[in-house]
């Protein structure tokens, strides 16, 4: 009566089996469901607020713009330091990273928000080596997308008399709020 114990262990086999279905959809569908946590933070999923900024009153002084991102959608990440650019009339500037920010990968569910931080060296206004900077462009990193925002804080000062690197630099990003 060798059959009984058997069918017994191929009755508990199949029971086991069954047992690691969760009896919802396949792993594919979860995966289309569910919102993408990994994807890029992007304008338009996310809103930006420029200021209120510590501004440089006069030339020679340090001045600071934070910026704030607000998570407007299914949760995103951000990594790294964002891309930069000062803008004259005639051209512009990329922004150098700040050496002493230790950049971090974030992740904003809907509502988060992160940060970072503008700082310049404000010119004399027509000063050479100086760009009179009139807007302030900015792109997410893994956006190919790019905002532009009105300048309003003075020229900025250029470092060794000349305007091609400016006495300016962009911090990472940082969780901020709660």
């Amino acid at each position: 009566m060798r059959a009984a114990p058997l069918a017994v262990t191929a009755l508990a086999a199949a029971l086991l089996l069954t047992a690691c279905d969760d009896g919802g959809d396949s792993s594919a569908d979860r995966a289309s469901a569910s919102p993408k946590s990994g994807s890029a933070c992007a304008f338009g999923t996310v809103d930006l607020e420029v200021g209120p900024a510590n501004v440089a009153p006069a030339a020679g002084d340090t001045g600071n713009i934070p910026v704030t991102l607000t998570n407007q959608s299914a949760p995103c990440t951000l990594e790294g330091f964002p891309a930069v650019d000062l803008k004259a009339s005639d051209s512009a500037v990329g922004l150098a990273e700040d050496k002493a920010a230790q950049p971090q990968k974030l992740t904003l569910a809907k509502g988060d928000t992160a940060s970072f931080t503008i700082t310049y060296v404000r010119a004399e206004p027509g000063a050479a080596g100086s760009l009179d900077v009139r807007t302030l462009d900015i792109a997410l990193p893994g956006d190919g997308t790019r905002k532009s925002y009105k300048w309003s804080y003075g020229p900025v000062q250029g470092k060794n008399g000349t305007a091609d690197a400016l006495n300016a630099s962009v911090s990472a990003f940082a969780q901020a709020g709660d």
